[in-house]
């Protein structure tokens, strides 16, 4: 008797096998996905339909036949896992398949057999609806056909005539019909629940590169916008050449630069640099911008503008953010740039007479930091031929493959071997001085300089 259970039990794992087979091919069909996503439409259930009851059909003829003339078999799985799955109307119509077909094989256990048939597949489509149409988890995926089963064994023995005959049967059948059908479903649940979390995480990746693809037009909208903040040209002043560039390291930064006119018919030059980087950087960088532009206009003192937009900028700085600043004037008919540098990089200064260089003084404080600053005013005599370089340290900080910086000393040769040339072409030999020392390595703060130069 043993011997028989076990041939029985492989007879019975070997149709697992093909149920497995069958639940792969399945799940990869377009209406069975569809099914999960719960858009069960009349085509979608017609298929579906046919195809667990072909499922419930080939449970009957792979099942194994018995000693008693019974057939221990996988016919409830097609009907079970149908409903369960794919909802109750599935689950049902596969069930009548099943049982139908079952019923007109004949026997004295037809009937029963049916009945089972049909209520496995009732049940499995109430169990889709309990969960709310959620998948089936595994472990209830292998309690279901136990009790499935068993309430089958239970319905041939009330059933089904004679009954000596028929316990004989169920105790012959039970054991391996509730291992092979709990395998079976087990199994189909395995592969749904892959596949179900392969749906999620394509549905995630789809999602996130809709949102990427929505930041990154965002963060080109905002790039565009800050560039814009920028002005499109130097000025045209009598006795200067001037030229400007702003490299954010990030889509935006928090460097900017800016040429306002005064009523003096003379030209403000602002260079700043906001710490931090990215679009708080960029957000407080437009704050400070305008607010020194305002201050700027509205107050013709240099000193009193910068520290009258500092006491704002120190309210509004709730994050803690502060930006260095340098803010300097040009006026028609002279040759000095009287400036206020409020914590920024000291302006560097080449002489055409004597082929020197050096940088100004280094005065004030960041703005954002206290409410009340003291600033001065200075002011830089520019002779003929001689260049001026206004600068953030996103130039001299700039970091190579050594872990080495640009440093000033290098920035200080540049300007020497090419002060002759105009200020748009030194701009661009810092830019590619720079980058060329940085080759390979990130770019790590932004890029921003000014340079004025006095005509000869």
């Amino acid at each position: 008797m043993t011997v028989a259970l076990v041939n029985i039990l492989i007879g019975l794992i070997k149709i697992a096998c093909v149920v497995v087979v069958f639940a792969y091919l399945v799940s990869r069909t377009a209406f069975f996905r569809e099914a999960l996503r719960k858009k069960l439409n009349f085509r979608n259930q017609v298929l579906l339909i046919f195809l667990f009851g072909a499922l419930s059909i080939f449970g009957t003829y792979g099942g194994v036949e018995l000693p008693s003339g019974a057939i221990a078999n996988t016919r409830d799985l097609g009907p079970l896992v149908g409903g369960m799955f794919c909802g109750p109307v599935v689950g049902l119509g596969a069930g009548l398949i099943g049982g139908i077909h079952r019923y007109f094989l004949g026997g004295f256990v037809c009937v029963p057999c049916a009945v089972a048939t049909v209520l496995a597949g009732l049940i499995g489509g109430v169990i889709y609806l309990v969960r709310k149409r959620d998948y089936v988890p595994i472990w209830l995926a292998a309690v279901v056909p136990v009790f499935v089963e068993s309430l089958h064994m239970g319905i041939t023995l009330l059933l089904a005539q004679p009954f000596t005959q028929a316990l004989a049967v169920v105790q012959e059948v039970m054991f391996p019909m509730i291992v092979a059908n709990a395998m079976g479903s087990v199994v189909f649940a395995y592969i749904v629940q892959n596949l179900v979390i392969e749906q999620r995480t394509a549905a995630e990746k789809e999602k996130y590169r809709h949102e990427l693809e929505r930041t990154e037009y965002e963060m080109e909208t905002a790039r565009n916008i800050q560039q814009g903040l920028l002005p499109d040209s130097p000025p045209a002043i009598d006795g200067f050449d001037i030229a400007a560039c702003s490299l954010p390291a990030r889509q935006v930064g928090g460097d900017f630069f800016d040429f306002i006119e005064l009523d003096n018919g003379g030209y403000g030059i602002v260079i700043a640099d906001v710490s931090g980087k990215g679009v708080p950087a960029a957000l407080f960088m437009a704050l400070s911008r305008a607010l020194v532009r305002a201050n700027v206009l509205e107050v013709s003192n240099g000193v009193e503008a910068i520290e009258k937009a500092n006491h704002v900028i120190e309210q509004e700085s709730k994050s803690g953010m502060f930006v260095t600043l340098l803010y300097g004037v040009l006026e028609k008919g002279t040759s000095g740039f009287k400036y206020v540098n409020a914590g920024h990089n000291p302006p560097l200064i080449y002489r055409h007479a004597t082929g020197s260089h050096g940088l100004a003084k280094l005065a004030g404080i960041a703005l954002g930091v206290l409410e009340d600053i003291k600033l001065k005013n200075e002011e830089i005599a520019l002779a003929p031929g001689d260049l001026l370089l206004l600068y953030t340290d996103g130039i001299t900080e700039a970091v190579n493959s050594a872990g080495e910086q640009y440093g000033m000393d290098r920035l200080s040769d540049v300007i020497s071997k090419n002060a002759a040339l105009s200020a748009q072409a030194v701009v661009e030999k810092i830019r590619e001085e720079v980058f060329s020392f940085s080759l390979g390595q990130p770019q790590h703060d932004d890029f921003t300089c000014v340079v004025v130069k006095a005509m000869q």
